[in-house]
């Protein structure tokens, strides 16, 4: 992977398909340090048939798992043999949650997760996801990778 990834070159990397593929685009990616990623919000997307009929809004949980899909590819990134075929890289935890706006059909949610340390084989990151600008949410998000 280097700098920027389309959609088909992200599900090389993610076994994560529609609807679950949380990431359409990696607009930056320096290995070890960051990644800048996109995810376009549409109003056709499965969960805004519940959430909520008649002010649809992105639950927080997606967004937290559009970060953690982006912590996967600056991890896979970062180190390819560790996490190349036969792993299956799983959330670990997610700390210090905050949202702060809501995310809604039409917007552009960036995505960015900053590499914090890695240990044996769980991976820590800062994360966080703006719409224009704007914070739209936060984390601190572990994962581990698992030999399948």
């Amino acid at each position: 992977m280097s700098g920027k990834l389309d959609i088909l070159q992200i599900q090389e990397f993610l076994p994560h398909r529609y609807p679950f593929l949380l990431i359409d685009r990696v607009v930056e990616c320096e290995p070890g340090v960051r990644l800048l990623g996109l995810k376009n919000v549409t109003y056709n997307e499965p969960f805004f048939q519940g959430h909520f009929p008649h002010e649809p809004i992105m639950p927080g949980v997606l967004i937290l798992e559009a970060l953690a899909q982006a912590t996967g590819l600056l991890a896979s990134e970062t180190e390819p043999e560790e996490l190349g075929k036969g792993m299956t890289y799983y959330l670990a935890s997610i700390d210090k949650a905050r949202f702060k706006r809501r995310v809604v059909p039409g917007d552009q949610l960036m995505l960015e997760v900053k590499f914090l340390k890695s240990k044996r084989n769980i991976w820590s990151f800062e994360c966080k996801a703006e719409v224009d600008g704007e914070l739209a949410a936060s984390a601190n998000i572990m994962c581990a990778a698992m030999v399948e």
